[in-house]
């Protein structure tokens, strides 16, 4: 009774259009103060202590980083390669903008910062190309959400504050997941670039690959040292973010110079906007994660499920639908920090591998950003397009299809997701 009272009331403190963040902090206070004797003072400790993690503050570098890399000509350079690639293929500027989004995934960690960076210079190319604009569109809202599996990533770095599990692992667990999401998403492009007989690009011989290589470099070697510093030991991925951001920084005003010091604090101050937002979310729902919790709702959940007869294969059928429902009405931040605590206890006791389990709810959150009615990657590619909302959820249909097939591929192959941490880590 008490959890239909909690989601009822947090639930229509949403449909009011109240932030989700503070429907959480006063669904919590309300609950708290007119049904237990919680006093205040607890409240205000869990507040405080609820972000006072290490990893949480990898969550405001990464962003910075991102946004230095956005503004600062690596995308371009990164598209360039790409192009360089892959452009002599059927569909080859399109392809290019998956290969370069899965480039700019590896250094960003998140979609929507994927989107703009990747999307606002290579649609305009392809429309010029001839490309039709849904098409484009289609193309760069979905394999943009790739800045979300391909690490690092954000909605990680959130799953694991959530659930106390491993970011390393979960980092590492994402490369071979967000590797065959890129190549089926530009499989399914370059199919129906064939089909229609899209425009290619001259093929590229190989000096003019290794130029568009050297211009990338700077920005590319950044993989290198976030995932070559956290996988051999060298430092934690909150320290690899602010490496990250340090040198992003370096590259894009010192190296390439596409930024002047002058434009600096604008970044910093859009970043420290966007990291507040995302901080007062996690906040508020740690402070919800106390309530669930101390009302035992988890355990609860578990133990229905568990005299359901319920295995793992259903449980997981269960969870996926429930998070592509949950991504009709909340943004991925949210999904996570309210269901991973309620969801995880349930999985650990149906033996669900953790890992896999945060690598499953990031592919749901992939899809569930490139879907109406609050697909962040939607409204994102609607700013760069000026194509409606409804024009562009026809636009991604093909390529959230192929998402939905890989979500089933990843929810029942564990191994897609822990074949690579085991290895490193065992």
């Amino acid at each position: 009774m008490n959890a239909l009272i909690i989601f009822v009331l947090l639930f229509t403190l949403m449909l009011t259009g109240m932030p989700i963040s503070i429907s959480l902090g006063l669904t919590v206070l309300t609950f708290l103060f007119t049904m237990t004797d919680v006093p205040i003072e607890s409240v205000a400790l869990k507040l405080f202590t609820g972000i006072e993690k290490f990893e949480i503050m990898a969550i405001p570098f990464f962003i910075l980083a991102g946004n230095f890399l956005t503004h600062g000509g690596v995308a371009r350079r990164m598209i360039n390669f790409a192009s360089s690639m892959v452009g002599h293929w059927h569909g080859g500027l399109a392809l290019a903008g998956v290969l370069a989004c899965a480039l700019f995934a590896a250094v960003s960690g998140s979609s929507p910062a994927t989107v703009v960076a990747i999307g606002s210079i290579i649609l305009p190319a392809m429309v010029r190309q001839g490309y039709p604009k849904g098409f484009g569109a289609g193309v760069i809202t979905t394999s943009g959400a790739l800045g979300i599996l391909i690490p690092p990533s954000i909605v990680m770095v959130m799953y694991s504050v959530s659930t106390n599990t491993s970011v390393g692992k979960l980092f590492m667990a994402g490369v071979i997941p967000g590797l065959m999401l890129a190549f089926f998403l530009g499989l399914t492009t370059w199919y129906l670039a064939r089909k229609h007989n899209y425009p290619k690009l001259p093929k590229a011989n190989w000096a003019e690959r290794g130029a568009a290589f050297r211009k990338s470099a700077w920005g590319l070697l950044l993989i290198v040292i976030v995932m070559g510093g956290i996988y051999s030991g060298k430092f934690t991925p909150t320290e690899a973010a602010a490496m990250a951001a340090v040198y992003a920084f370096v590259i894009a005003v010192f190296v390439y110079k596409d930024m002047t010091l002058k434009q600096v604090p604008k970044v910093l101050l859009d970043s420290a906007a966007m990291s507040a937002m995302l901080l007062y979310i996690i906040t508020n729902a740690v402070l919800f994660s106390f309530l669930i919790t101390s009302e035992n709702i988890p355990q609860a959940m578990a133990s229905v499920i568990t005299d359901m007869g319920m295995g793992p294969i259903s449980f997981l059928l269960v969870v996926n639908v429930l998070l592509l429902m949950a991504g009709n009405v909340m943004e991925p931040s949210s999904i996570v920090l309210i269901m991973a605590p309620i969801l995880f206890p349930v999985a650990m006791k149906l033996g669900i591998d953790p890992v896999h389990f945060g690598i499953l709810i990031v592919v749901n959150m992939e899809v569930g950003m490139c879907h109406p009615p609050v697909g962040l990657n939607l409204y994102v590619a609607s700013g760069i397009t000026k194509m409606g909302i409804t024009e562009l959820t026809i636009a991604v249909w093909p390529w959230l299809l192929t998402m939905l097939a890989f979500l089933g591929l990843v929810t029942y192959v564990p191994a897609i997701s822990l074949w690579l941490p085991n290895l490193v880590y065992n």
